[in-house]
């Protein structure tokens, strides 16, 4: 019996503490991949299960795995009468 080994993907997250309580979540190199979740830690755990349900799709879909795009942050500052 041949052993399948899983190939293991590494994607940049954004987090976002909201002002209702919580944090929200989404993945820029994976479209439409968000979460959220009570606590820094629960939203990991969220978005996580959606990066491997949306992987897993692609998979049976036999469509391209998409590649970490780079990611960059930064701050601006602007004036607004």
């Amino acid at each position: 019996m041949k052993k399948i080994s899983k190939k293991m993907f590494s994607y940049t997250v954004i987090y976002q503490a909201v002002k209702e309580g919580g944090y929200v979540s989404f993945v820029p190199s994976l479209q439409g991949c968000r979460a959220q979740g009570e606590t820094l830690e629960e939203t990991e755990k969220n978005i996580k299960e959606v990066i491997m349900l949306y992987l897993e799709s692609l998979i049976a879909h036999k469509e391209t795995i998409p590649q970490e795009i780079r990611v960059l942050q930064g701050k601006v500052e602007v004036s607004a009468c």
